[in-house]
């Protein structure tokens, strides 16, 4: 095959994809090899691709096919997640636009509709990934609601219900009125907003006929008018008055010591309420009087339950005002809150409303919405058994985290558990399998199927004459967390098939790769379900993205209009560019500030590569010997793939994968292109000897299978083109077999950093003096040279006639220093010298100024005494080092005036 004079991406990597895919090249089966198992994030099943998952699935790829080639049976599982609430929203949607809505359906014809939406879209983003290179075992595809994982599903249902870990009840929850479900707490994003108080006038009530006369104690606040005595609540929800059914204040309080035992009325609503007393009462917040709404926050609840409360609901599942409010029945929350607030004023009944700031809780899929609490019969999990399994092996670095901070965050929400709600409202997803017969709401069992259903309903009612048809099932589904935390399991059937042979040999798998922010809805309770159902951790690692932002450090959004399309920078750029421009700015767990440039840098490097092969390739090669500046640089390079190879090894064992990717690209860019093929190069015409070109392609065949794992296509294009390879063969499949530097290769190593000093100051010469480079120049070497052993390649990097040990340099020399060894460049009359004096005079009289003003400020006793004492040795190594160059500036410029 014949290499063409530039690189295209869209042709090689369609190539290679396919050539990988007909070969089988990602397959797994287990065998005597160390497996090496990694279980995708499973995006949502109708999503498309974004950066986050370009970022997430570029390092899991890095991370699969550095595994492959260490030798390890490498298994990375793709797969989709059914997202029950962003899915059944995006179904409910488009019925809307046919004028049909979901009510007016069965289950049956929803979930029809469901199955079209999602076997029509889903499947899109895994396509997607292809183009990026992603290297999964395609022929292991799942979908959590495929047969399998459905079945492990139900099965953990069934088992955690029969531990007593699961368990119905009404409770709190949160509510979101727009998907109409609860939500797990971790669900909810609190937001910062600008919001009112409002503080309003609860009359005291007075019996018919009665005198009220409050009496004064010492610190107590009473308020009146002409209407009587009144408390004041501060409240940010007005709207919710309609649900009061108490008034709250802390016992301790002075200042509302004169309510204690009496009723106060609702305003508006005129609902006679009892004044409670409760410890749980803020005294500094506000007036120190709370109005309880039991229906309607988590708190109130809680004390409506210990208070024995009435408990009234006012909201409509929709956030609309019921029937059960008396007044603005059918309003939305909001609406009510700003006519509420008028209505108020106008009665009278408002002391007064001020600016707050205040935390209000949003749905996570849908953020536009706000929570409501809502009183509401679900299913819950009991959480604190799964803590108690969990918290140990991430605090002990069982499990490791990578970056550790991020120990703390699980620790805290671990140690703060609460109960799961695992029931949401929905009819996408797997169906609770509760199976409710006649009687009360109590009588129900939990079954794998209906047909066991029945028979145990039979048995615990005592009436064997029950049918299916007696039979009602659970109409909520389960939360889509609830499968994906089996994920690491249920992909391998540990659930429905407990020691199989794939669970027993891809399990516990090695790396997770995934974001901060699902770290409890994900992360935690993979964990727990590792440790409950395998008795071990689901992974050993999990690594820590950051979030991509752009680069004025925005989060990317389809709102902002910041977030690029991945499918056209890889048309753009191509797939190996983009990935190289994510993993130059992704530090583990650190935020990504995504700039375009970085992809047309990777798409820069990707051309450096290729034009570096092709003059390689391009050399005559002639069985002449091998000179000795070629000798040199193949044994310093050598050595130099050796370091970064063990550099590399660390950084891959720290998951510090994007200094492991700029360690390879300054090895390939800094040191083989610009030093190592320099030194090499044979003069322009002649040709290259054998045992030079052959270390060279040798070297290249290193350096691509250290750049394999980061950039998959040109690697391979580039493989295939060092020498013959047979069908199947693959850079994929091959070993980085790279033995340690020994003793002397370290030296040659730190000698060669000092030669390409050399080499860089006669350079630097040249351009300060205007001197061309194919002027052949002279160094001296004051007193000694002690890298005389590479003179060979220093005379041609630097194009030098000679290096001559002198007793003293040419009195026309420019002088540097490699460490405490001086050399330097006769000039002589290749210089025009009233200018160099000119320039040299100017620079004397800039340090002298600069000079003064540390002399002057190290003079002053007070600063001396005062400042810290490394600000104070700062300022004398300035004052040392501008008296050494302002010596050396005076000794050219004697030299220069003869």
């Amino acid at each position: 095959m014949e290499l063409a004079s530039k690189y295209d991406p869209k042709e090689v990597e369609s190539k290679w994809y396919q050539y990988w895919l007909d070969n089988k090249l990602f397959s797994s089966k287990p065998d005597r090899r160390q497996a090496y198992t990694v279980v995708i994030p499973p995006p949502n099943v109708t999503g498309v691709l974004h950066m986050g998952h370009m970022l997430n699935n570029t390092i899991q790829d890095i991370l699969v096919r550095r595994a492959r080639m260490e030798g390890k049976n490498a298994c990375w599982v793709p797969g989709t997640d059914h997202a029950s609430i962003a899915t059944e929203a995006k179904v409910v949607k488009r019925l809307a636009e046919k004028g049909i809505k979901k009510h007016d359906l069965t289950r049956e014809q929803f979930l029809e509709h469901a199955w079209e939406w999602t076997n029509e879209h889903g499947g899109i983003i895994l396509k997607q990934l292809r183009r990026l290179g992603a290297s999964c075992d395609w022929d292991r595809t799942a979908f959590t609601m495929d047969d399998k994982r459905s079945k492990s599903v139900i099965k953990v249902f069934v088992d955690l219900y029969n531990k007593g870990l699961i368990y119905r009840g009404l409770r709190m929850v949160n509510w979101d009125p727009k998907a109409l479900t609860a939500l797990s707490n971790e669900e909810v994003i609190y937001r910062e907003e600008s919001s009112r108080l409002y503080h309003l006038k609860y009359y005291v009530a007075v019996e018919d006929g009665e005198t009220f006369v409050p009496q004064e104690t010492e610190g107590c606040v009473m308020h009146k008018d002409d209407k009587g005595y009144y408390a004041v609540v501060a409240t940010t929800r007005p709207e919710t008055i309609m649900g009061d059914t108490a008034m709250c204040i802390n016992p301790k309080d002075p200042k509302n010591s004169w309510l204690k035992g009496r009723k106060v009325i609702v305003p508006l609503v005129n609902r006679v309420i009892p004044v409670i007393e409760d410890r749980y009462v803020d005294i500094e917040f506000g007036t120190g009087c709370l109005k309880v709404t039991p229906a309607h926050d988590t708190n109130d609840y809680m004390l409506g339950k210990t208070h024995n409360l009435e408990t009234i609901d006012i909201f409509n599942p929709d956030a609309t005002v019921s029937e059960a409010a008396g007044m603005y029945v059918g309003m939305d929350r909001f609406d009510v809150r700003v006519k509420i607030a008028a209505d108020l004023k106008a009665a009278g009944l408002m002391e007064k409303e001020e600016d707050y700031t205040n935390k209000v809780g949003y749905s996570e899929r849908n953020p536009d919405t706000a929570i409501e609490p809502r009183l509401s019969l679900q299913w819950f999990l009991r959480m604190q058994h799964f803590a108690d399994i969990a918290l140990p092996p991430v605090m002990n670095d069982e499990l490791k985290f990578y970056p550790p901070k991020y120990k703390s965050t699980y620790k805290n929400w671990l140690e703060n558990i609460q109960d799961w709600c695992i029931s949401r409202q929905l009819w996408w997803g797997h169906r609770i399998p509760a199976y409710y017969y006649v009687g009360g709401e109590n009588d129900f069992v939990v079954a794998e199927t209906a047909d066991e259903a029945l028979e145990m309903a039979r048995q615990k009612s005592g009436n064997t004459a029950l049918t299916a048809a007696d039979l009602r099932q659970d109409e909520d589904a389960l939360d889509t967390w609830f499968s994906s935390w089996l994920w690491p399991i249920s992909l391998f059937d540990g659930i429905n098939n407990p020691g199989n042979d794939d669970i027993n040999y891809y399990y516990p798998t090695a790396d997770l790769v995934t974001g901060p922010d699902i770290i409890f809805f994900w992360v935690a309770r993979m964990i727990m379900a590792g440790y409950e159902y395998m008795g071990e951790m689901p992974f050993k690692h999990v690594y820590f993205t950051g979030i991509v932002r752009d680069k004025l450090g925005r989060k990317m959004s389809k709102s902002l209009g910041n977030s690029p399309d991945p499918l056209l920078l890889i048309d753009k750029y191509g797939a190996d560019g983009v990935r190289m421009g994510m993993m130059l700015s992704a530090p583990a767990g650190n935020d990504i500030l995504f700039d375009e440039s970085l992809c047309e840098q990777g798409r820069n490097f990707n051309n450096k590569i290729w034009n570096a092969f092709r003059l390689v390739k391009g050399w005559e090669v002639a069985d002449i010997e091998q000179p000795e500046a070629s000798a040199v640089g193949v044994k310093w390079f050598e050595a130099k793939l050796k370091q970064t190879n063990a550099e590399l090894d660390d950084l891959f064992k720290k998951y510090r994968i994007s200094e492991a990717l700029m360690a390879v690209y300054r090895l390939f860019w800094d040191e083989f292109s610009s030093w190592y093929l320099e030194m090499i190069k044979p003069a322009y015409g002649q040709p290259i000897d054998r045992a030079t070109y052959d270390a060279t392609i040798g070297f290249f065949d290193t350096l691509l299978k250290m750049l394999h794992p980061f950039m998959p296509f040109i690697t391979e294009e580039l493989w295939q083109h060092i020498s013959d390879r047979k069908e199947g063969e693959s850079i994929m499949c091959e070993s980085l077999d790279v033995p340690a530097m020994t003793g002397a290769e370290e030296t040659l190593v730190a000698d060669m950093e000092n030669v390409k000093q050399l080499v860089g100051n006669v350079r630097m010469v040249r351009s300060q003096k205007n001197i061309s480079p194919k002027e052949t120049l002279v160094m001296q070497a004051v007193a000694a040279n002690k890298y005389e052993a590479y003179d060979c390649v220093t005379t041609k990097m630097a194009n030098l006639g000679s290096i001559d040990v002198v007793a003293e340099k040419d009195s026309t020399a420019v002088a540097f220093m490699i460490g405490t060894d001086e050399f330097a460049i006769p000039i002589g009359d290749m210089i025009d010298v009233e200018a160099e004096i000119e320039k040299l005079e100017a620079q004397l009289k800039h340090l002298e100024g600069f000079l003064a003003g540390v002399t002057k400020k190290l003079s002053n006793e007070r600063f001396v005494a005062n400042a810290p004492e490394a600000v104070v040795a700062l300022e004398r190594k300035k004052k040392s080092d501008s008296e050494e160059k302002i010596a050396a500036i005076k000794e050219s410029l004697a030299a220069l005036r003869g």
